[in-house]
């Protein structure tokens, strides 16, 4: 017979054989993965190239924009070019030098057989958006991201959560991993 110490040794490796899996099935977990990845990355190109939008889909990030449209919500965009704006129209533009696209409604056009400009204000301020832009008067269709076609209320909090929260992020996503890979 084994010395009890041994014997209990190899019991614990015994039990922990149980719950790791075999390598061929963490590798088959582990592409699974790899596939449902590739396969959100595929669904948000088509996307792009359905809607004509480099970012088809925003979080709204500030109350600027209330009470239409609120702080987590998810905007649906389309750029279809030529596309002209009208007094109203719901856009989300970038101005150079600036990183997060801002969501406002057009509230005066200046158009011309060429080109068409537009100002934009926030229903929620005071003012129009004339101090963001930069030194320029009015936007061009060039600034603009999209035009905003649909929202989707409150379901862009998840990423406004994981942002402002990198921990709960970072512990989300590493459950749900380990959860996928060690699953059978």
């Amino acid at each position: 017979m084994w010395p009890t110490r041994i014997r209990r040794v190899r019991l614990r490796h015994a039990a922990a054989a149980t719950y790791l899996p075999h390598p061929r099935q963490f590798l088959l977990q582990a592409l699974a993965v790899a596939l449902s990845l590739s396969s959100v990355l595929m669904a948000h190109t088509a996307l792009e190239l359905l809607t004509n939008c480099k970012s088809p889909a925003v979080v709204v990030l500030s109350a600027s924009m209330e009470p239409g449209v609120r702080r987590g919500d998810l905007l649906l965009l389309s750029n279809y070019a030529p596309q002209r704006y009208a007094n109203g129209d719901i856009t989300v533009y970038q101005v150079p030098g600036h990183a997060i696209p801002i969501v406002h409604r057009v509230l005066q056009t200046h158009d011309s057989p060429l080109t068409q400009q537009f100002l934009t204000k926030g229903d929620n301020n005071d003012v129009d958006d004339l101090a963001l832009y930069d030194g320029l008067e009015w936007l061009e269709a060039a600034h603009v991201v999209g035009k905003v076609q649909g929202i989707i209320p409150f379901v862009g909090y998840v990423s406004i959560l994981f942002n402002e929260m990198p921990r709960m992020r970072n512990g989300v996503f590493g459950i749900i991993g380990l959860a996928s890979l060690f699953s059978s």
